[in-house]
């Protein structure tokens, strides 16, 4: 979605408001297209004392698996974003604005780009998560597997004679 932005910059008006849904099925991430569902993107475009700033709410549904025991997740994400838009740079290397040609922005790519950096790095079906057994395979959630759980990791075998 292309957002034409010249009459902010203009001064001729004073907000322009944002209420989209935004398609990222296609988005591939960890493996896996989490996105399915549409985006939604809700705020306004706001010319206020010389600064264009846009101000927005991102609510999305995150379809994925477990990275602990792999078991299918889904969870409804908002994230809040808030950006400084500029036609022109003094130095090129700041990251604090975000920098439009044409006084058109590409919100689809922005939003896209906010939504993968907002991604922690694991993601739990529940905080307690117990992961899979190491040996055998079973998802500990479900219950205990059985296994014997004192064998030694032979790399620390040495470190386990100390004990002895």
């Amino acid at each position: 979605m292309l957002l034409q932005l010249q009459s902010l910059f203009m001064g001729e008006q004073a907000s322009l408001p944002i209420d989209c849904t935004l398609d990222f099925s296609e988005l591939e991430w960890n493996g896996g297209y989490p996105f399915k569902q549409p985006v939604r993107v809700k705020g306004e475009i706001r010319h206020n004392a010389g600064v264009v700033t846009l101000k927005a709410q991102v609510d999305y549904r995150y379809d994925g698996i477990c990275d602990r025991c792999a078991c299918e997740l889904s969870c409804d994400e908002h994230l809040s974003m808030e950006h400084i838009l500029v036609v022109s740079l003094n130095h090129e290397d700041n990251d604090s604005f975000v920098l439009i040609d044409n006084y058109q922005l590409p919100l689809d790519a922005l939003v896209e780009e906010d939504l993968l950096l907002d991604q922690p790095s694991k993601r739990l079906c529940r905080e307690d998560c117990r992961g899979l057994c190491q040996q055998c395979g079973k998802n500990l959630n479900e219950g205990d597997c059985g296994c014997k759980q004192d064998t030694v990791d032979p790399r620390l075998a040495v470190l386990q004679q100390l004990l002895d």
